[in-house]
């Protein structure tokens, strides 16, 4: 499904529904309507500011049609996300399967989604003029369960060579870090609609193993398209653009629709997203063997592809 991401980035904000539609209303004596945007054309609500309001019947309507409302924390981060508790027909069906999965079934999973991520962040270097060499090496490496954590290898060698050997990956930094931490929510928020709408669970993970974390299948599933964000961010602070503004996010927002080479065509990430979560879903049913992962493939320019709302 290709949709609108919003973000409610003002305090002063409060959000309503009315006759299908998301009213967004500015707080004080004289209430003013700023907007309103079809729900049936959002795919994630983003609340990025502290002082907003916003009525549980539009919660409600949100979780009845499987779109994530996202709370973002300090610097960006995603605190906590509202979702449905039924996103599937089959859902019981595949929560079942989900769990009964076989060890040796959920590491040749991880292994396949450890290599997708170093191919995509060999492709990053490889489009920049970086060496790339030292990430796609390290894809051969790469056996079921990823044993020997090559992707953390990976990582360790992926920021040094993007960013440079002074830069550190730190959720509580600015600048490049907090343009990371804000692209990873939007990413965060479009996989987890699509975890919900094949029907997985999205606490019951693969790898990412930590009790705290109810989103854990999320996170797993993510790790293809980080390297999108990351490409994103590299060219943001080639330009200078190190804060967190109107601009900088429409940027990150639209990586959603960039675009990435697939066995059936071109499709944008908020499309791959999905397919790669059903994929999931019937290999454990039975149903397929083969992971859906997209191709390599890094886009150069940047621009805004569709209208999304950031206020």
């Amino acid at each position: 499904m290709i949709g609108r991401i919003v973000e409610i980035a003002d305090n002063k904000r409060h959000l309503f529904l009315l006759r299908g539609f998301i009213i967004v209303q500015q707080h004080g004596d004289n209430l003013q309507e700023l907007g309103r945007i079809p729900i049936d054309d959002v795919i994630a609500v983003i609340a990025n500011a502290h002082g907003i309001t916003y009525t549980n019947n539009l919660l409600v309507a949100l979780a009845e049609r499987g779109i994530p409302f996202v709370l973002c924390g300090a610097n960006h981060n995603t605190a906590g996300m509202l979702v449905p508790i039924g996103g599937h027909h089959l859902q019981a069906k595949r929560f079942d399967a989900q769990i009964a999965a076989s060890q040796p079934t959920i590491k040749r999973i991880w292994a396949d989604i450890v290599k997708a991520k170093l191919q995509q962040q060999s492709a990053v270097l490889a489009t920049l003029g970086k060496p790339d060499i030292p990430l796609s090496a390290l894809v051969k490496k790469v056996k079921s369960g990823d044993p020997d954590n090559i992707e953390a290898q990976g990582a360790r060698r992926y920021w040094t060579l993007l960013f440079g050997a002074t830069f550190r990956r730190d959720q509580n930094d600015d600048g490049i870090n907090a343009l990371l931490n804000y692209g990873y929510t939007v990413l965060r928020a479009t996989t987890a609609r699509s975890v919900i709408a094949a029907g997985l669970h999205p606490t019951i993970g693969l790898h990412h193993c930590n009790e705290g974390n109810p989103m854990r299948i999320v996170d797993d599933l993510m790790e293809p398209f980080r390297p999108m964000i990351d490409y994103r961010v590299w060219q943001l602070a080639s330009q200078g653009k190190f804060e967190i503004n109107a601009e900088t996010k429409r940027v990150l927002i639209n990586t959603m629709y960039d675009d990435m080479q697939t066995s059936s065509g071109i499709s944008p990430v908020m499309v791959c997203t999905p397919k790669l979560a059903t994929s999931l879903a019937k290999i454990f049913l039975g149903e397929e063997k083969k992971l859906f992962i997209p191709n390599p493939k890094i886009p150069t320019e940047i621009g805004v592809l569709v209208e999304n709302e950031v206020d």
